[in-house]
């Protein structure tokens, strides 16, 4: 990762370089734009797990592990998607700001929160990691954001300018949670084809997902996963294709761009298929 460099001289040498663009500039907000990709695929997104509601149950006891004896009560999930750890934080007790930069997602995820009637726990907006500070007031006592999300970003400055937000948003002494799949893997056995899940709808359909990967040397390394859906019953059968790109991150990657934001106490667990990084903003810090 590249050392140094404040948020504003950032912001200022990718929009010269004209990479990608921000909220309020003339210039969209990262180079690696995946909204169409979640929008599309926020109606299914349940399904995209074996059991939604025990996925639910186990990301919000998880994070109120990690929690523990942290003082954490406001929590930013900035990439919340259709509500898996924002809905889940919010049903413990949890003052949560959940946003995402996709519109679909975030009508999914009001919908599943309106189910649980789950209220004044929870407020969504929408914005990506480049603008939260225009869209939300910290301090926060704590900021998830789990589901693979920071490896959407390609780029070093990417990554340096997302977790300097981060800290910015937190208050002294606050934890940061980054979920992500454990590429270590991935990259030496560099996967084609990877089973999804399979689901009888109420209409009697059958739900199949599967994936197709593809991989780009680099440097960097660019994975592009290609997601199926196959819907149908009998002989009739509809596949849809949606693709998304990653940055296969490794955990020591994301250690070392932690430690350069200033971030300390940095550790990592396994759960399941993810890598869980926490790390903490400093007590004496600014």
């Amino acid at each position: 990762m590249k050392q140094g460099g404040t948020a504003e001289a950032i912001l200022s040498s990718l929009c010269d370089e004209g990479t990608f663009c921000f909220k309020g500039t003339e210039c969209m907000t990262t180079s690696n734009d995946t909204t169409h990709f979640y929008d599309a695929i926020a109606e299914y997104y349940p399904l995209f797990y074996r059991d939604w509601q025990t996925q639910l149950e186990r990301e919000g006891l998880g994070l109120r592990a990690i929690f523990r004896n942290k003082g954490v009560t406001r929590v930013l999930d900035p990439s919340c998607g259709a509500g898996t750890q924002a809905i889940a934080l919010a049903q413990l007790g949890f003052q949560v700001v959940a946003t995402d930069p996709s519109p679909g997602m975030l009508r999914k995820a009001q919908e599943i929160a309106a189910q649980f009637e789950l209220r004044g726990e929870l407020e969504f907006h929408r914005a990506d990691f480049i603008s939260l500070e225009d869209v939300v007031s910290g301090p926060f006592d704590a900021v998830v954001t789990k589901g693979n999300a920071l490896p959407h970003l390609l780029t070093d400055d990417e990554i340096e300018l997302t977790l300097h937000t981060f800290y910015e948003l937190l208050r002294p002494g606050g934890v940061l949670v980054i979920g992500m799949r454990d590429f270590g893997p991935f990259m030496e056995a560099r996967p084609r084809f990877i089973p999804g899940f399979t689901h009888t709808l109420d209409d009697d359909r059958e739900f199949i997902t599967f994936d197709i990967w593809e991989w780009q040397e680099g440097p960097p390394v660019i994975a592009t996963q290609n997601l199926y859906i196959v819907q149908g019953k009998d002989d009739d059968y509809d596949t849809t294709r949606r693709q998304v790109i990653f940055r296969p991150l490794s955990t020591d990657e994301v250690k070392v761009a932690l430690l350069e934001a200033g971030f300390d106490e940095i550790s990592d667990q396994p759960d399941r298929s993810e890598r869980v990084l926490v790390a903490r903003k400093p007590l004496g810090a600014g």
